[in-house]
This record gives C-alpha cells, structure tokens and sequence, in this order.
C-alpha cells in the first residue's frame, strides 16, 4: 500500500458545535497546515479566538482564512516562533495574555528509517521537534493558568510510540504522554486541566512545509512504507483518519464538555491503542 493523499479541507469541518467557544481565547500550534489548521478553523468557526502559531509565515494567510469563515464572534490571529526554544515559547505566552486553551499541536516524524540508521544528530533533531515544543510551552503557559486558577492544556501526542521506523519520534510521543499525566497530577489542584489525543495515520493535502527530505534512495522508500503498512495493519478500521477525524477530539477535550477529563491521553487511530 502507498502512502494515502486526501483532499481533506482543514477549513471546511463537516460538523461544528455553535458558540462552543464563544468567550474563549485558544493557542493552537503548528496552526498554519495539517492539523492544527483543521483544530483552529474549528474553534473559530465555534466562537473563539485563535491565537494560531507556528514558524512559517504562512499562518498569516491561513488565520486570515479563518477569520473570514469565523461564526458566533470567533476570529484567528497569527503569531510565528520556534517553538523548540525556550525563547520562543517564552515569547509567544508574553504576546499572547491570558489564555483559556492551550493546543500543543507541533510535532511530527522528520526521517523514517531503522534506529541503527539514525544519526546522532537526527536523532536530537526529532527529540526538538516533537517534544520540546510542548514541554517548553506548557512551562511558559502554565504559571498564568495557576494564578488564574482555571486553563486547559491539550497536547497532541501519537499512537506511534509502538511503531516502526521512528523510535526517536517514538521516544518524544511517549515523553508528550508523561508529560500530560505528571503535569495534570500537579495542576489539577490548582483547575488546570492536561489533557492528550494520540492521533494514528492521518490524511491531509502534501505539506506546504515539509518536515525533511523526501525519501530518495531504495532503502529510504522501502522504510516509508513500512510505517505506512503497520500504521494500515494496526489499525481495527485498516485506513488512515481525516484530518476532522482528529481535530472534533482535540476540540472536544478543549471544550467545557470535557470538564471532568483529565491526564487521560484519547488515542485516536482507528482502534490502534499505540
């Protein structure tokens, strides 16, 4: 099996809950493609305010795209930052003020390959891209959310901490998870919420941004669809999920109707528990 294409519009959810958000101010990351683009044009769409975040300059288009579907009040402004720093997550809780939602949605397997193929620095370079952005911004967020006594955090983890071909990818999904139950043992007293989705496959329209170079040698493609395969094949469904088909939990375990979910990570794989 080849890996799955979708012409998916993250901007056109198929179902929204009107005024779900209304009055609240939401910072999704990796907000300018895939899914949190999808999470973003939701929460608009559902009365809220956006903060969307990522490194591209391209978020600006995307937040005034949703702004411009936005229902019930809701809008999308655009912030950019590398997140895989301290500094940049610092900067973006300074610029962004009192939140209600925080969506750590920045992530993503850059190489697929064997793990006595990686290098040491590949190895550290998916260590920064898939944990770092949500220990940092959880640690830049949180301070404000205590005092105010009352926030939710909802981190996007990954039922591919059993999977093949990805095990520092693996390595920073299973640190997300631990992350959200040691977090949300702490917070809880103070009415902060931490929360988790593990998405499994998902379908989305080719990458604006790609994460790293596309596999070229014989080897390279050959370990791509290996993770493709066992993503299908761990799957009771045996498909990938749509890009909606991740946003509705993220945007449900956002939501005041997920008031009494807590440290739980909801894997999202079409049965896959990870």
């Amino acid at each position: 099996m080849s890996a799955p294409v979708s012409s998916d519009d993250p901007l056109s959810p198929p179902l929204v809950s009107p005024g779900r958000f209304c009055g609240s101010r939401v910072v999704v990351t990796g907000a300018a493609q895939g899914i949190g683009m999808a999470v973003a044009a939701r929460i608009a769409m559902e009365g809220g305010h956006v903060i969307g975040v990522d490194r591209s300059t391209l978020v600006e288009d995307v937040c005034a795209q949703i702004s411009s579907l936005a229902h019930d009040g809701g809008r999308a402004d655009p912030l950019t930052a590398d997140l895989e720093t301290w500094e940049g997550a610092e900067a973006v809780a300074d610029r962004s003020g009192t939140v209600d939602v925080l969506v750590n949605n920045v992530g993503g397997t850059i190489w697929a390959r064997p793990y006595s193929e990686y290098s040491p620095e590949q190895i550290e370079a998916e260590i920064r891209r898939s944990l770092f952005p949500t220990l940092w911004m959880c640690r830049a967020f949180l301070p404000a959310m205590v005092a105010a006594g009352a926030g939710t955090i909802v981190n996007v983890s990954s039922v591919a901490t059993r999977g093949v071909n990805r095990v520092p990818y693996a390595a920073s999904k299973g640190g997300v998870n631990a992350i959200t139950a040691a977090l949300a043992l702490e917070s809880a007293p103070h009415g902060v919420r931490v929360v988790a989705t593990a998405p499994g496959g998902t379908l989305a329209p080719e990458r604006k941004i790609a994460r790293g170079g596309a596999p070229e040698s014989k080897a390279e493609r050959r370990w791509y669809q290996e993770i493709v395969d066992q993503t299908v094949d761990s799957s009771l469904l045996k498909r990938y999920g749509t890009l909606h088909e991740q946003a509705a939990p993220i945007c449900f375990l956002a939501s005041s109707e997920a008031s009494y979910i807590d440290g739980s990570v909801l894997p999202v794989g079409g049965g896959d528990q990870g």
